[in-house]
């Protein structure tokens, strides 16, 4: 098999090879936090303006009627930003590689906040029609800005929670990237309750442009805590970015293991991200005709809560178990809780025990935090080497965001045959927690992850490029550096030849 292949050749790459590199510099506390908080915290953007439109959405509903909910928009204006991100994470996974994590990040977010703005004001001359599409294509170039923030953001929070306490890192990871995606949930069910309970439930436009535009204001207070960044070490000591990537000896060595976290990440947002922008749809339809905004909201606000204790929560147990086991038992224990969900569905979704839905729908996405939540972008981002840990992690993470882009399309066609709203909403459940089973096999095809992974991956993958020839003095090469300016290895520590070479 090919991985069982592959396997092999990194055994043969780093049996002989010493495996030792310099330590990362422990700095004390508040000095080495603030970078893994400036990196990662960038993606309660992406929580906030992914989960705002879902509301926006229903608010647009209720303003257009059947001019929107008859339109192309109400299926796009949702899942545009998806396809924007993913454009977003494949440029800026290859630019802070090759270029700079932290300008890549700056980049990312003047993007975020030019275009969160003009979709909070979009118009076209008193169409609605005309003005959906300008909000579709703001949307996705808010997408873009969303998805600089995953390669340069929480690949440089990863880097720079080496400079943390050993036991600790994948803590802080998680606490400054999926537990910040899950309070930009929060705040993006939130702020629209705010908002419609200001503006009485009328007025939606207000509503709808105040909510997006809402979302400007936490990407400025970052822009300017970013333009203090510097390069994490680990980046500066491994880096590519002078030096031709030899892609073919990369996707040899971690095309398998790509696929496998890329899969997972897939089924993820399939399920995560579809479920957020459709929970207000959810209980709309429980509700039906009768349900006020602010009533709709106010229960989204309650469900979305649910992820916080479950990010929360869950962050130490990845220390403890480590990423991978943690993973599949938030995995294991979703796929239980949906499948009850979904048995007991038709009691739950009467508008009298909209409160038991609530607590058991956000049980649901509780776990699915503890899981692959708070763990999947820690695997993607520990489980390759520096020098393409940007683009190893920026395709994984679009592969999750074209599963979300594919969800929000899906969602709306898993229905029953006769229509029926309460078998549709139980279809949805199976189909989840089904999938969540795939995804907890799927992760027992990955390596372990402990607190020097990272460390320890770049020391075999420089073992293995040796050993195909690669010289491996060009990682870290400065600007105006070459090969040649470098000091000329002796015979004992020449780079081995390639096996062609050799016979």
């Amino acid at each position: 098999m090919f991985w069982r292949k592959k396997k092999e050749e990194e055994q043969e790459a780093t049996s002989d090879a010493p495996l030792e590199v310099p330590a990362i510099d422990q700095k004390p506390f508040w000095q080495a936090i603030w970078p893994v908080l400036a990196c990662g915290a960038g993606l309660f953007s992406d929580g906030y303006v992914n989960n705002v439109i879902g509301s926006v959405s229903t608010t647009l509903g209720y303003e257009y009627g059947d001019v929107y909910d008859n339109s192309n928009a109400a299926s796009i204006v949702p899942a545009i930003a998806f396809a924007g991100t993913v454009v977003g994470q494949l440029f800026f996974g290859y630019l802070s590689d090759k270029w700079s994590r932290t300008n890549s990040l700056v980049i990312s977010t003047l993007i975020l906040i030019i275009f969160t703005a003009l979709a909070a004001g979009s118009y076209y001359h008193g169409d609605a029609v005309g003005m959906f599409n300008i909000l579709t294509a703001w949307r996705f170039f808010v997408g873009i800005g969303i998805g600089g923030e995953y390669p340069a953001g929480s690949v440089s929070c990863a880097e720079s929670s080496g400079e943390l306490k050993s036991g600790t890192r994948n803590t802080w990871f998680i606490l400054f990237t999926n537990s910040m995606i899950d309070w930009g949930f929060v705040f993006g069910a939130f702020v629209p309750y705010v908002v419609a309970a200001a503006a009485h439930n009328t007025h939606y436009s207000t509503i709808w442009r105040t909510s997006l535009g809402i979302g400007v204001a936490f990407p400025l207070v970052l822009f300017v805590l970013r333009l203090k960044l510097t390069e994490p070490e680990e980046f500066s000591r491994n880096s590519m970015k002078h030096a031709k990537t030899p892609y073919l000896l990369t996707f040899k060595y971690y095309g398998f293991r790509l696929l496998i976290v890329s899969l997972i990440w897939f089924i993820y947002d399939f399920s995560a991200y579809s479920f957020s922008i459709y929970s207000s749809a959810i209980l709309s339809n429980i509700y039906g005709d009768t349900g006020v905004l602010t009533t709709i909201f106010g229960w989204n606000t309650v469900i979305n809560l649910f992820y916080i204790p479950g990010t929360m929560l869950g962050a130490p147990i990845s220390d403890r178990l480590g990423p991978r086991y943690t993973l599949i038992l938030g995995q294991i224990l979703q796929a239980i809780v949906g499948f009850i969900m979904a048995g007991c569905y038709a009691k739950l979704s009467h508008p009298s025990l909209v409160g038991a839905f609530a607590v058991v729908y956000g049980i649901f996405l509780s776990l699915g935090e503890i899981g692959p939540g708070n763990n999947i972008g820690l695997l993607a981002a520990k489980t390759c080497a520096t020098g393409v840990r940007g683009q190893y992690y920026g395709i994984a993470a679009a592969m999750g965001k074209i599963g979300a882009f594919v969800g929000t399309y899906v969602f709306k066609h898993i229905a029953s045959p006769d229509g029926d709203p309460i078998k549709s909403s139980q279809y949805k459940f199976y189909v989840s927690s089904s999938l969540c089973i795939f995804a907890s096999l799927l992760a027992l095809l990955l390596p372990n992850i402990d607190q020097d992974t990272i460390t320890k991956e770049d020391a075999k993958f420089r073992a293995y490029l040796e050993s195909k020839g690669w010289d491996t003095r060009q990682l870290g090469l400065k600007k105006g550096e070459s090969i040649e300016s470098l000091p000329t290895e002796t015979d004992d520590t020449a780079v081995p030849a390639a096996k062609g070479e050799q016979s």
